[in-house]
């Protein structure tokens, strides 16, 4: 399979998750039978609440599903309305998530448990929402 992981540094495996989708500094896309590792800027990481548009800069890019901690409904609509499932890790790195994805245990993310936007009550670090 292969997924998207937002993350904070651009640094391949070792990199830690960023907090929310949209403002994440970078995107690393992984595919979980080969190891390959592609690592994209997110040149859209800095934006005002409502105006970002993170998929701009995964067009082209293909991929299965992808792992985030935090993500807004409007994005989570727009990727399962592209048959992309969403999912929560409870990992903290890279490698961590492949491990996660080849041992089938990533929960599913819901509309129940998107953020609100941006100053939601979660904050954009390592989101606290209950499954």
């Amino acid at each position: 399979m292969k997924v998207c992981i937002p993350t904070n540094e651009g640094t391949g495996l070792a990199d830690t998750l960023c907090g929310h989708f949209g403002s994440a500094p970078w995107f690393t896309l992984c595919d979980s039978e080969s190891g390959e590792v592609t690592v994209l800027r997110n040149t859209n990481a800095h934006h005002s609440h409502g105006t970002c548009h993170p998929l701009s800069q995964l067009d082209g890019q293909r991929f299965d599903a992808l792992v985030c901690l935090g993500m807004g409904r409007r994005a989570l609509d727009m990727l399962n309305a592209q048959g992309i499932k969403v999912y929560r890790p409870g990992a903290a790195t890279v490698g961590e998530v492949l491990a996660e994805v080849r041992a089938g245990a990533l929960r599913e993310l819901d509309g129940a448990h998107a953020c609100g936007g941006h100053g939601h009550g979660h904050g954009h670090g390592p989101h606290t929402h209950d499954v």
